[in-house]
């Protein structure tokens, strides 16, 4: 059996010309999946793996373009210079982030689809999903409002991206047994 080397020795081995085209040439063969990059220390609970960035970007930047959509729907009230910023923001509010957490919650593995499917089911499912979000928030007392639109697409956002980050933990820990010796 061949002796693990760390991705810092691969790339010494490769380095011929520049570290840069060495870096290039080993993320070619990655993504050929000639060689297999394996994380020496994955997170190991759900908690680690939300607080690793290298992890869970794309749940931190739905938390973050989630509180500056409600943080600008709001203050455009106040400061009218903001509407721009409202209606580009909620765009991606409505008519993306709901489809894209739908999808990253029913396909959590980065190889289950390619980023421009991913692409076009966020788009997709979020025009079916918002309607049925509408069609709920018809039958309470709140109604069809500004504050309680925002308040259910928060949750569902939220609870979506939390659900999302479990199952994909959850790969990440079959990986881990898969390895044991990590």
């Amino acid at each position: 059996m061949k002796r693990e080397i760390t991705l810092e020795e691969y790339v010494e081995k490769l380095e011929r010309k520049s570290r840069w085209d060495a870096l290039r040439t080993a993320y070619e063969n990655a993504s050929r999946r000639k060689i297999r990059l394996v994380d020496p220390d994955p997170p190991k609970t759900l908690g680690s793996y939300i607080l690793r960035l290298d992890y869970s970007a794309w749940f931190w930047t739905l938390i973050i373009l989630t509180i500056a959509t409600v943080g600008v729907v709001y203050a455009s009230n106040i400061l009218p210079a903001l509407t721009l910023i409202r209606y580009l923001l909620g765009t991606v509010y409505v008519l993306f982030l709901p489809g894209y957490v739908l999808v990253e919650a029913l396909y959590p593995g980065e190889e289950d689809l390619k980023p421009l499917e991913r692409l076009a089911l966020s788009i997709g499912l979020s025009l079916a999903v918002i309607p049925l979000i509408g069609l709920l928030l018809n039958y309470t007392p709140w109604g069809i409002r500004l504050d309680p639109l925002i308040m259910a697409l928060t949750v569902y956002n939220t609870a979506l991206g939390l659900i999302a980050a479990e199952r994909k933990h959850g790969i990440v820990r079959r990986k881990l047994s898969t390895y044991p010796s990590l």
